[in-house]
């Protein structure tokens, strides 16, 4: 079975995911780095390039390839939940955790990073709350959702190591 983090960017998918990768003893995947290794573009090029919907087509590839393989923690990208179908391939053989954070959390964890291209406005954290309002029904469709604001990423890690030995006993 997969554990599969979902949730805003600047959430901690990846960070977590690493740490829970080592401590379960399972592989770490990021759905944004496969989308990078497979095109040789980063996510910023091709969204300046060919724009948001190429970028999620991409997307739905590299889940669909990341998830023929078990026993990993894979992160993925903030907008995969916006998809149901990422979603039901991410079910088939994973337990998902939505990561959140406050918006103020979320915006001090993001500002000055140049690598979020949603977020290139004017207002980034009118950006982040936008996005988050549009984006809550489907975050709220994760298997457990799990706040990461000002908590330690060991605390994080605990919580979900604990959770995902509970779902697999189910």
């Amino acid at each position: 079975m997969n554990l599969v983090l979902t949730g805003f960017m600047g959430s901690g998918k990846t960070t977590v995911g690493r740490r829970l990768a080592g401590r379960l003893g399972m592989d770490f995947v990021d759905t944004d780095q496969e989308i990078e290794k497979v095109t040789g573009l980063t996510i910023n090029e091709i969204f300046s390039k060919y724009g948001e919907i190429r970028f999620r087509s991409e997307e739905m590839a590299a889940i669909r390839r990341v998830c023929r393989n078990d026993n990993q923690v894979i992160a993925t990208g903030g907008g995969v939940v916006l998809k149901q179908e990422n979603m039901d391939v991410l079910k088939q053989n994973g337990i998902i955790i939505c990561l959140t954070a406050t918006p103020e959390a979320t915006y001090q964890r993001l500002k000055g990073k140049k690598n979020r291209p949603l977020l290139q406005t004017e207002n980034p954290l009118e950006k982040i709350k936008e996005l988050l309002d549009q984006r809550k029904f489907f975050y709220a469709k994760a298997d457990v959702v799990v706040d990461t604001t000002g908590r330690a990423i060991e605390d994080i890690v605990n919580e979900i190591v604990k959770l995902y030995s509970e779902f697999r006993r189910k």
